[in-house]
């Protein structure tokens, strides 16, 4: 995994170097600029939040995001995720005396590419921890595995450059490693990708004058 990122950050370098070529000419007085041409009002933080309840198990998660708009077609960035489970025993779905408590949490780069306004391609490296503790009467059970993850996905969003979003994604995890927090055992004994969905927000840091008289004239534009 230690290659994967080294790829990662060798290939945001060269982005950010490209995008600060083309961007060159844009008037100072909307972009305020950080060590490097980095523009403050291109980056973006975010994410989406899980809450999930049932028959004697209860979900809690999120999944936050740091990340950078070279432009309108291409976001690069850094997302993570946290998701906690909790199965009680004695319950409709699980009528014995055994507690599962699990704990998930991973994260890696991404990138996204937007071919339209309101459709985008995600890839995200992702490297996954999950702790199982599993307790039956006397008896308790601990174990820690990881794997990777190569998350392909393909989303919904409603997105201003220097401004904010929200989005809906629908992704797969191609490797379907064993121990991948994305997969699950079919009927016979095969390792199947499971549907990952993620739905949250992006807010940017300093929303630029540009990005809001583009919003603003877009809006007063609509039918």
């Amino acid at each position: 995994m230690k290659k994967i990122y080294i790829v990662a950050f060798g290939l945001l370098t060269a982005m950010s170097a490209f995008s600060q070529e083309q961007n060159s000419d844009r008037n100072s007085s909307d972009y305020g600029e950080l060590k490097g041409g980095f523009k403050q009002e291109n980056i973006f933080v975010g994410g989406s939040l899980s809450l999930g309840f049932g028959s004697g198990q209860f979900t809690v998660g999120g999944s936050p995001e740091i990340g950078y708009s070279f432009n309108n077609w291409l976001d690069a960035g850094l997302g993570l995720n946290l998701i906690y489970t909790s199965i009680a025993s004695n319950t409709f779905y699980n009528p014995t005396d055994t507690k599962l408590r699990q704990l998930n949490y991973g994260g890696g780069p991404f990138i996204r590419v937007y071919p339209v306004s309101f459709l985008f391609l995600q890839g995200q490296f992702e490297e996954n921890w999950t702790k199982v503790k599993v307790k039956q009467d006397m008896y308790s059970y601990k174990q820690t595995v990881n794997a990777p993850s190569l998350i392909a996905g393909i989303g919904y969003t409603q997105r201003v450059v220097g401004q904010g979003g929200y989005y809906f994604m629908v992704g797969l995890d191609l490797l379907k490693n064993q121990y991948s927090p994305y997969v699950a055992e079919n009927s016979v004994g095969q390792l199947v990708a499971q549907p990952i969905i993620r739905a949250g927000f992006n807010f940017y840091l300093k929303p630029s004058k540009g990005a809001a008289r583009e919003s603003r004239y877009q809006g007063n534009h609509t039918l």
